[in-house]
């Protein structure tokens, strides 16, 4: 993950995820042999959706068309299960106690973090060209999402973060399950409703209220907060969708197991889309803390991004999903 964004995407994807491509850090050391098995009590409960019919994507003039959000298309998805939230601290902290799994970001070092996060003394880093509030920051992981000074203690229950698409689908493997497929992360997202941005309706803030973590105010200068958080909220913060779901927009970037291409709605199959069969990007969703209207209208269920898996910054998280 170098510190700079990928030149062929200089519209606002990379203030949302910064490692768009390939990391150059200094120690490259072989992954993790073969999962453990998992300790039983540490799986989150995966809700049950039973599959059908669904119309994926966006059509309207308020989307990124670069990015491949259209056409709008019908999707015939098989049952499967998928975790009700993000996956937390507190599991990702079990997860690598019963396996020694150590992750990307703390094997090279370091790892990308939102400047505003930063103490007001943090010593001078590499800011990422084009995305200056994107730093590289030595000694970030996901033991310490806001750079060495910080840990984990209060925000057991927020997302993970600074995991590549590698950690993720190792964790998933471990949990018994893996990454969602595209297709199943928007079905899932939507909470059954159809031709609308968000997992409650239209409207973003429905009478007044914060559905999802956000960033207001002036980016990257002042985040107001009036949601109730500057950086990551607990997994379960809002109110769910109506499969059961929290947090499916907003808060953290979800990894797919999809590889990334452009064309995808138009070129992949309309039955169980497992996306490209390779590529050089993995599927994220959902947006993040970081995203605003005003540069990175990505914070819906029919917006796509991504990012080369090997990647991670401090907005990018997952969740599981099994086959039923």
């Amino acid at each position: 993950m170098t510190a700079h964004p990928d030149p062929g995407h200089e519209h606002p994807r990379a203030c949302c995820a910064p490692g768009s491509a390939p990391r150059t850090a200094v120690d490259a050391s072989s992954p993790p042999g073969p999962v453990a098995a998992r300790t039983p009590g540490t799986a989150a409960d995966l809700v049950a959706l039973p599959g059908g019919e669904f119309v994926m994507g966006h059509d309207g003039p308020d989307g990124y068309p670069e990015d491949g959000e259209g056409p709008a298309h019908r999707v015939r998805l098989a049952p499967f299960r998928i975790d009700a939230t993000a996956v937390t601290n507190a599991r990702f902290a079990a997860f690598a106690a019963a396996t020694g799994h150590v992750t990307q970001a703390e094997r090279d070092g370091w790892s990308f973090v939102f400047a505003g996060l930063l103490p007001d003394d943090f010593p001078p880093t590499r800011g990422v060209v084009g995305a200056p509030w994107w730093r590289q920051v030595e000694g970030a992981d996901w033991r310490h999402p806001r750079g060495p000074r910080s840990g984990l203690d209060g925000i057991a229950d927020h997302p993970v973060v600074h995991v590549t698409w590698d950690d993720a689908a190792r964790f998933a493997a471990w949990a018994g399950g893996r990454l969602p497929t595209e297709a199943e992360w928007e079905y899932a997202a939507r909470g059954g409703l159809t031709g609308v941005h968000y997992p409650w309706g239209a409207e973003r803030e429905p009478g007044g209220r914060h559905r999802m973590n956000v960033w207001q105010g002036d980016f990257p200068a002042h985040d107001t907060a009036e949601d109730g958080y500057a950086g990551t909220a607990p997994v379960d913060a809002y109110p769910p969708n109506g499969f059961g779901l929290s947090g499916t927009t907003g808060n953290v970037w979800e990894w797919c197991g999809d590889w990334f291409a452009a064309d995808t709605y138009r070129a992949g199959p309309r039955t169980d889309p497992r996306g490209p069969a390779s590529g050089a990007r993995r599927v994220l969703r959902g947006g993040s803390y970081l995203c605003h209207a005003s540069y990175c209208f990505r914070y819906r269920v029919d917006s796509r991004s991504s990012s080369t898996p090997d990647s991670a910054a401090g907005n990018v998280g997952f969740r599981c999903a099994a086959d039923a």
